[in-house]
């Protein structure tokens, strides 16, 4: 069985001699495609049973041997009909690669600009139409290619497998990419605990923490300092924090003329953050500095596995969620003044039908509904099934933060709240909180990969 760059990162050899990653069973849950609980400890404990997909289907191996065991090329052959170019390889198996996209990653100085390994060769420059002069393995088993211009190029055994066209292998590539398997769960899961000194200072730490929140999509980190500007000192871990109209970091504080609904000390209902926004923050990060003496628990909930269950359970529900797009608008003052609209889907999904995204804050949900007359109310029966799902108790997590705690999750998937608590002059409930995006979130993970285990 085949394992992807960021899988390897999880396996036995990351759990030898270190309590960053101690090894601990997952506990099913008795339902397919889900799990319900990963243990907490000072450290975080995951294996690579508990970071893979569940609800998801995990990517089929790549024919005949292991990703990290590419074999060498046995010989290779033009079908100049079809103007593929065939790579036998040792062992079994073989890969079809056409010319026109041989030509276009053509790997040289002249069209690859090394130090950025990006591309040189211009698009005007390609011709689509190419054939080839000649192919042969050489003597240090490259694959060489002499083009009719007698431009020649040579692939790596390895990059070339990497990339193969065949479907096994292009699902087993974007998996080790973005790492779109999930960990479904409920509430009876105990949220993957790390602490926040080893996740700052330690590389294994922090790709243990990445990876967890990718998979889970929650995770707690114990023991940071009690005083702000913490959010700040762990995105510095990934790389930079994402700017919005209420700043760099927040405080979540009961305010008076509060301009936001986060801002009281009512309850909030589940809710992803910035629907109003047409690419919503991917993560989020609170802090907490001081809790409430009664209330202001935490909730969450697992909006992809509510979404896949409102699929199974109300098709047509799931249907008109994935299919309308609702207005969110947000107004007011802060960081700057502002006045944004959107237009999102309840449910965003994929050209394969996945789940990437859930955008609903029933409190900038706004009074405008650009729906046809006799859509409307097919719309709010299909919400109401999806919020009904979210609220049972079953599907609900809840947690009290304490001074210290940090915790970290996916924006994108979780949906989160609050119950309502009892200001106090002598006991403010503060939380600290900030936000950043997927992209620099993948990007330090595929470094901190690269970093631990020198792969590329």
């Amino acid at each position: 069985m085949w394992t992807t760059t960021i899988a390897r990162c999880t396996l036995p050899t990351l759990l030898k001699g270190s309590s960053i990653l101690a090894c601990h069973a997952l506990r099913a849950g008795g339902r397919p495609g889900w799990a319900a609980a990963i243990s907490p400890s000072p450290s975080l404990h995951l294996t690579w049973r508990q970071l893979r997909g569940h609800g998801t289907q995990a990517p089929a191996p790549l024919p005949s041997t292991a990703l990290g065991e590419t074999p060498g090329v046995r010989q290779v052959r033009a079908l100049d009909q079809e103007r593929l170019l065939e790579v036998e390889w040792e062992g079994s198996g073989q890969s079809l690669y056409p010319y026109t996209w041989l030509r276009d990653n053509c790997q040289c100085p002249l069209c690859t600009l090394q130090s950025a390994q990006a591309r040189s060769l211009l698009l005007s420059q390609l011709d689509i139409h190419t054939g080839v002069d000649r192919v042969q393995v050489t003597d240090n088993n490259k694959v060489s290619i002499v083009w009719p211009d007698q431009h020649t190029s040579e692939f790596d055994p390895e990059w070339l497998r990497k990339r193969c066209f065949s479907p096994a292998a292009r699902q087993a590539l974007q998996e080790e990419l973005f790492l779109n398997e999930r960990v479904y769960w409920d509430s009876e899961l105990r949220i993957p605990t790390a602490s926040f000194e080893e996740v700052l200072h330690d590389d294994k730490a922090a790709l243990a923490w990445l990876l967890a929140l990718r998979r889970v999509g929650i995770v707690y980190l114990k023991g940071a300092p009690v005083e702000q500007g913490q959010v700040a000192r762990l995105s510095q871990r990934i790389g930079y924090l994402r700017l919005t109209f209420y700043g760099h970091t927040w405080q979540v504080q009961d305010k008076s003329q509060a301009n936001n609904v986060a801002y009281t000390s009512g309850k909030l209902s589940l809710h992803t953050d910035y629907p109003a926004l047409h690419y919503p923050p991917g993560v989020q990060f609170l802090h907490c500095l001081s809790q409430a003496g009664e209330g202001g628990e935490s909730e969450a909930v697992d909006g992809f596995h509510m979404a896949d269950q409102l699929r199974r359970e109300d098709p047509e529900a799931f249907r008109t969620l994935t299919s309308l797009r609702v207005d969110f608008t947000d107004t007011g003052s802060d960081y700057c003044d502002f006045m944004v609209q959107s237009k999102n889907h309840i449910i965003d999904v994929d050209s394969d039908g996945r789940v990437v995204r859930i955008n609903y804050n029933n409190a900038t949900r706004d009074s405008v509904l650009d729906l046809p007359l006799h859509q409307v109310q097919g719309f709010y029966s299909s919400l109401k099934a999806y919020v009904q799902l979210m609220t049972r108790p079953e599907n609900m997590l809840t947690y009290k933060m304490e001074p210290g705690d940090l915790v970290t999750f996916d924006n994108w998937r979780l949906l989160h709240g609050r119950k309502s608590f009892q200001s106090h002059p002598d006991r403010v409930r503060h939380l600290e909180g900030a936000y950043l995006d997927w992209d620099e979130v993948m990007s330090r993970l595929r470094i901190l990969c690269k970093s631990v285990h020198g792969e590329s």
